[in-house]
C-alpha cells in the first residue's frame, strides 16, 4: 500500500467542543440523529484507553464517509473510509515506519493492522476521535497517512 504521510501539527484550530458532524454511531448499536447524545459521545471517549470499537459515520445512510476506531489498551488505531473505499485515511506511527509487524486489532474483525497504522499515544488518540465526532476532519495533533 502506498501511502502519503501527513505530519502532525503542533496548532489545533478551535472547534465547537457541542458539535456533532457525525450523523451515525455504531457502537453495542446503532445511533442516529437525536440518540447522538453528549452522555454517548463521552462513553465512547471513555472507553478508548481500555478497549473500544465503534465506527463513526459523517453519511446519515451509513454506507460512506465512516471511521473505524479500534483500541484494546495498547494499541490504537483510526480508519477513514472515503468516497466508498477511494478516499481512505489512518492513524499513523513513525516509530514503526516500514515494519512489516502486526498488531492485535483486526480491522472489521478479519484483516490484522499493521504497527505503522496504529498509534499507541492514548490521550492523542482520543483527542482524535473527539475532534473527527465533532468537526468530521482529522485532528492534526496526530500523524496521519493517505493511501494512494
Amino acid at each position: 500500500m502506498d501511502l502519503q504521510l501527513i505530519p502532525r501539527h503542533d496548532t489545533i484550530p478551535a472547534f465547537d467542543p457541542h458539535a456533532i458532524a457525525v450523523q451515525q454511531i455504531e457502537y453495542g448499536g446503532s445511533y442516529r440523529d437525536g440518540e447522538i447524545t453528549e452522555e454517548l459521545i463521552g462513553e465512547i471517549l471513555q472507553q478508548i484507553p481500555s478497549g473500544i470499537e465503534t465506527i463513526l459515520y459523517l453519511d446519515p445512510d451509513g454506507e460512506d464517509n465512516w471511521m473505524e476506531v479500534l483500541s484494546d489498551g495498547e494499541w490504537l488505531a483510526l480508519g477513514f473510509c472515503g468516497d466508498f473505499g477511494q478516499n481512505n485515511f489512518y492513524s499513523y506511527n513513525p516509530a514503526f515506519a516500514g515494519v512489516t509487524e502486526r498488531t492485535p486489532l483486526l480491522s472489521e474483525g478479519q484483516s490484522p493492522i499493521a504497527k505503522e497504522l496504529a498509534i499507541q499515544d492514548m490521550d492523542a488518540g482520543v483527542k482524535a476521535v473527539e475532534y473527527f465526532i465533532r468537526t468530521g476532519g482529522f485532528y492534526p495533533g496526530i500523524d496521519w497517512a493517505h493511501q494512494l
